[in-house]
Order: C-alpha cells, then structure tokens, then sequence
C-alpha cells in the first residue's frame, strides 16, 4: 500500500507495542499513513521487521520486545534515545486474554493465581513500564512539540465483562486508573495521555471467546448493528496523536458502536 503522506527524516517518531496482533497492525497502518516514523514493537522480531517493511511511508523500523519485561522495555527506550533522541508518542497496544477451555470465561473461584498475575504483567505492568521509560525521557528535555501517548482499557473492564475473565477486566481497569494518573503527571512537560476503549473488534483477541456463528447475535447486541474493525479503533487513537487531539489528556475514548453508552 503507497501513502500520499510519505514520513520524512523530520517526522515525529511513536512507538507501537504489540503492533503484530489484530488492531495493533490498523493503528501502525493508520499512523504510518498520517505521516509517522513507527518503531513497531512485537515478542517475534522478525514478525516486527516484517510489519515495518511494509508499512507506507519510511524511516519504519520493527524490534522484539516483552512488555512485561523491565529489562526488555528498558533497552526498547534506550535504543530510541540513541537512535532518535526520543520518541513522540507511544501507544500501548500490546496485551493478552487468556480464557478457559472452549473459549469459556474461567469463574472467578476457579481462577489461578498465575493466571491472575500473567494479566497483570502483561496489560497494566507492561502499560506502566513504556510509560515510565517514555516520560523518562521527557524529564530533562524541553517541552515536546506534540507528546503523545495512548494506552488500551476495554469495555470489558467498564462493564465487568460478559466474555473476558475477571484477571483480564482487573488488568485493564487498572489500566484505565494509570491512564489518568499519568496524564496529570505528564501535562507539565507538553504530554496528552489519553486511552481508548475498544468493545467487540473483529480481531482474534475477539475470535478467542466468539464462536463461529455467534457474529450475527453479537451484532445485534450493538446499537449501530456491527461488530467494530481495527480500523475504527485507528481512527480514534489517529485524533488523539495529531495536533487536533492536543487538548485532551485522562481522556477515554469508547469504540464500542454503542454497546456502553456512559
């Protein structure tokens, strides 16, 4: 795909975790198109690199990184402050949902601890950890001219959920809580910190608890008659990292079609 929005060696400069699963390729896609230089993140490295060579745009460039890893999320933000100085925006896509067998939703009762910690990790450790290593590199620098950063809650964790587990809720409702703790936090330096809240995206995370045939009585769950696409959460989180969404930070956007209306 060719972008009429073709990044240069000025442009600013945005890291996407998890930017191999499902939405995290629209957004990498979406931001690439509006004129981003990505550093799209993944476990696989060469399923980061692969995505970077094929995003429109150049100056893309695709790394592994555990997200839940101190170590791993260190090096990620080391490497751009020696290669770009630092980044612009950040956007926290990466996560996991584990269920039962079948797809099922594990009873809280039944719940193992390990699966309860893995969440956890992963979702908020792992949110927490970029947006530490991000504001890190603010601290010192004078204010950015668009910082930006983005991070994932879910409808699942505003309504307690019909399919997720209650470790998967709890992961991203803590989440949601950091996201306006750190955008108080980063407003002094020129920083939004805002999230979005998908609701049934027709992802694989989605395909985990959606058993083929269920898509239509899904649908009609949803006021606007759809299940949303990764490209709908795009649109969204492409406003909140444009000079347009500067005057929104502890913000939530909800993706949703109407499902959680508030």
């Amino acid at each position: 795909m060719e972008s009429t929005n073709q990044t240069s060696p000025h442009a600013l400069a945005a890291v996407v975790t998890g930017a191999c699963g499902g939405i995290g390729r629209g957004v990498a896609e979406r931001l690439a198109q509006d004129g981003w230089r990505l550093i799209v993140t993944d476990l696989d490295a060469a399923k980061a690199q692969a995505l970077a060579a094929e995003l429109p745009g150049d100056g893309h460039r695709g790394l592994a990184c555990d997200v839940a890893s101190e170590t791993s999320v260190a090096q990620l933000f080391d490497m751009i402050s020696m290669d770009y100085g630092q980044a612009d925006g950040l956007v926290t896509a990466a996560g996991i949902l584990r269920l039962g067998e079948g797809g099922a939703r594990t009873p809280l009762a039944e719940m193992e601890v390990g699966d309860f910690d893995d969440h956890l990790a992963v979702n908020a450790r792992g949110t927490f950890l970029c947006i530490r290593a991000y504001l890190r590199q603010w601290q010192d620098q004078a204010r950015p001219t668009r910082g930006r950063i983005v991070t994932f809650g879910s409808v699942a964790a505003q309504l307690g959920g019909y399919r997720s587990s209650a470790s998967y809720i709890a992961s991203k409702g803590a989440v949601m809580a950091l996201t306006k703790a750190a955008a108080r936090e980063a407003a002094p330096l020129g920083v939004t910190v805002n999230g979005v809240a998908p609701g049934l995206i027709d992802a694989p995370m989605l395909r985990l608890s959606l058993a083929p045939g269920q898509e239509k009585a899904a649908a009609e769950a949803i006021p606007l008659g759809r299940i949303g696409t990764p490209e709908d959460v795009a649109a969204a989180i492409s406003y909140l990292m444009s000079e347009g969404g500067g005057y929104m930070t502890g913000g939530m956007l909800d993706i949703n079609g109407g499902y959680r209306m508030q």
